[in-house]
């Protein structure tokens, strides 16, 4: 059977095991979009978001890219980010980067890799600015590891800088930007202990009217 059709036929049977455990599950599913979360997600196949976290389709709003990179110049993050907040009123966003990722490794390599070097280089940014920190870990494997954490930790903050978040924190709505790891060699989660729900966690000069921001 070739490849494609191997697909469909997967996809026939996961649908009919579905409906057979729970007839009213495609029902349920097509009447509303009602997720709580937003998933910012690496791409890496290994790392389905709504699999990892038990939760059936339809409960976790989800945008993925190399990386989990979220940078001001990306409007499709940004699209996927308004939706969410704006249309769908999730309470939650998760930034979720894993270990062993090899966008974080690419990006610090020294190796060319064409296209994809411009998009990681926040990542490097990120190497950077915690230089010294990470040249003090003589494991290149635990180097990595948290060269990913403090990746992550920096894209919850470029979340909670985008005006999208911090309009909706000037509603006074209820939302909280957090950051977490995966380790695909045991499936547990890590939550780096980073949440930010209140402009007053970010710097001023990041923040917009009405708080005080720049003009």
């Amino acid at each position: 059977m070739p490849e494609r059709q191997q697909l469909l036929e997967n996809n026939r049977r996961w649908a009919a095991s579905m409906k057979e455990s729970d007839p009213r599950f495609f029902e349920r599913l097509a009447a509303q979009q009602r997720p709580t979360f937003l998933w910012i997600g690496c791409s890496d196949s290994r790392v389905p978001a709504n699999v990892i976290v038990g939760l059936d389709p339809g409960e976790i709003f989800v945008h993925r890219n190399v990386a989990n990179v979220v940078v001001p110049s990306d409007l499709n993050c940004l699209s996927v980010i308004q939706f969410a907040v704006e249309v769908l009123e999730v309470r939650h966003v998760i930034v979720c980067g894993h270990y062993g990722c090899g966008g974080v490794r690419a990006a610090v390599d020294g190796e060319p890799h064409g296209l994809i070097d411009h998009w990681l280089r926040p990542i490097q940014d990120v190497h950077h600015a915690h230089d010294e920190e990470l040249a003090a870990i003589a494991d290149p494997a635990q180097r990595l590891d948290r060269l990913t954490e403090l990746h992550v930790r920096q894209q919850v903050l470029n979340v909670a800088r985008t005006p999208i978040v911090q309009d909706a924190w000037a509603r006074d709505r209820s939302l909280k930007v957090s950051g977490w790891v995966y380790r695909i060699e045991d499936g547990l989660l890590r939550d780096l202990g980073v949440t930010i729900d209140r402009v007053e966690q970010i710097p001023a000069v990041y923040r917009f009217a009405p708080f005080g921001g720049r003009r």
